[in-house]
């Protein structure tokens, strides 16, 4: 029978990018591309354990076994070490690598929530080797990163329209499962039209309300790429072509025309250039965190001696404070105020800074109200990414005066973590161990890091569940 066309497409872009994907092998990819996928393992899975001090971590793994029918399973959730089906596991775990904010930012959003806990599950499930779960993770973020550019809106966009930041999330899951499933380009390509259908709709509601549902956003989209995946293994008709069919998708999220993103730079290795968040707090915070944090260290300020902190220019919709206190995590989370005051009054950055208490702690709130805008116009969210995409970052100038009269100031861009500022080995090691320690014994922490290390000589990864 002959193929029906229904729409004559003029491009090949899923085509090319999907044989691309199924191209990547582990021995194609160059060794410090290796090795930053195993950083990002290390830090995904580290700040998603520390998550397991926030209520909501819990409520995920709850919510996962309900969805599971019980526990059962060949992939493990990282908190608490059960066993569910894949696609449970990883509504648990994306949930989790999303909860304290802390995970990375690529020039689009954050697809460690998706390539991470999907890559882990579908490696344990299937007995992949840490060598095949490398390449996944490297093609599920390269993969992503340019379906997501090819769907930014254009310099001028309102944010306050509401943005498809997890509209774009499924491709991070969708693509390390296809790639261990071992499909071939037309089964890519038909997993890629899967991802086109589960795409949430831009919205602004998450921004609206400030609910941390938000973070369930990241599980769910985790979730759907395995079961698109899963559907492509049992056979469906057509679906292919999806990110050049008209109005399929990229129509449906930008009124500009950037498909040529889907096969940009394909010698290239645009993972490198992912944002390490250095923080346990929004993307646009992390700068002045830094600054405040290294000039409190240095200067040995005391916060309860500060009259005032001006951070210049402020960011859109990040200068947030409230009298009567802050109404929920993500609303803590993207609030400059709140951030900083619960840096200077935490002994070590973690689940600690957005213990329930402290958004309505009267000593948060008191500096917190110190915490100002300066004088210049305000950083858009809009504007920074494109910066950011364009290889730089804001500058922030801080300014803290104490109250008796001292002025501190300093000028800064590019935190830790940034791709111009990479954390080294040792710091990701360190942060590691920061994070996953605040829910399991050090010893039993360093294993896992070890393993993690080691990924390269690992024969199946099933081996991992145990460590958890």
């Amino acid at each position: 029978m002959a193929k029906k066309v229904f729409f004559n497409n003029k491009t090949e872009y899923t085509k090319k990018l999907c044989e691309y994907a199924v191209g990547l092998s582990y021995d194609k990819i160059p060794a410090e591309v290796l090795e930053r996928a195993k950083m990002l393992t290390l830090h995904t899975i580290g700040v998603s354990l520390a998550s397991g001090k926030v209520p909501q971590a819990q409520a995920a793994v709850n919510t996962a076994c309900a969805i599971n029918g019980g526990e059962g399973g060949s992939a493990t959730v990282w908190l608490g070490g059960k066993k569910l089906s894949p696609a449970s596991a990883v509504f648990a775990n994306g949930t989790m690598a999303d909860i304290l904010d802390w995970e990375d930012c690529s020039w689009t959003g954050h697809p460690s929530a998706g390539v991470i806990p999907t890559a882990v599950a579908m490696a344990e499930d299937l007995h992949k080797s840490g060598k095949d779960y490398l390449a996944a993770v490297v093609t599920g973020y390269e993969a992503y990163t340019r379906v997501a550019m090819s769907v930014q809106p254009p310099a001028d966009f309102d944010h306050g329209k509401g943005w498809g930041l997890v509209s774009w999330q499924v491709f991070a899951s969708t693509v390390p499962a296809a790639k261990l499933l071992g499909f071939d380009a037309y089964q890519m390509n038909q997993a890629f039209g899967t991802a086109c259908i589960y795409t949430p709709i831009a919205s602004n509601l998450m921004q609206a309300t400030m609910s941390n549902f938000y973070h369930y956003q990241h599980g769910q989209t985790a979730q759907s790429g395995i079961l698109g995946c899963l559907s492509v293994k049992e056979g469906f008709d057509n679906l292919t072509d999806g990110l050049d069919v008209p109005y399929a998708y990229s129509e449906q999220l930008t009124s500009e025309e950037k498909r040529y993103w889907l096969t940009k730079d394909l010698d290239k290795f645009l993972m490198m250039r992912i944002l390490v968040k250095h923080w346990p707090a929004n993307m646009w915070i992390q700068t002045p965190i830094e600054i405040v944090h290294d000039m409190a260290k240095e200067y040995g300020i005391d916060p309860g001696e500060i009259a005032e902190i001006i951070i210049d220019p402020p960011t859109q919709y990040r200068m947030q404070f409230y009298e009567e206190g802050f109404s929920s995590l993500m609303d803590a989370q993207f609030s400059m105020p709140f951030c900083i005051a619960s840096m200077l009054y935490c002994d070590r950055p973690g689940p600690n800074w957005y213990e329930r208490e402290l958004f309505t702690d009267p000593r948060i709130i008191t500096l917190a109200r110190k915490i100002k805008a300066g004088p210049s116009p305000e950083d858009t969210l809009q504007g920074s990414f494109v910066k950011f995409q364009n290889g730089d970052f804001p500058v922030k100038h801080v300014t803290i005066t104490m109250n008796d009269g001292k002025v501190y100031e300093r000028t800064f861009s590019k935190q830790k973590g940034h791709p111009d500022n990479m954390l080294t080995r040792q710091e990701f090691c360190d942060l590691f161990m920061n994070n996953a320690t605040f829910v399991m014994p050090e010893e039993k922490a360093k294993k896992l890091m070890d393993f993690i290390l080691d990924l390269e000589n690992v024969e199946d990864m099933s081996a991992i569940g145990p460590l958890f």
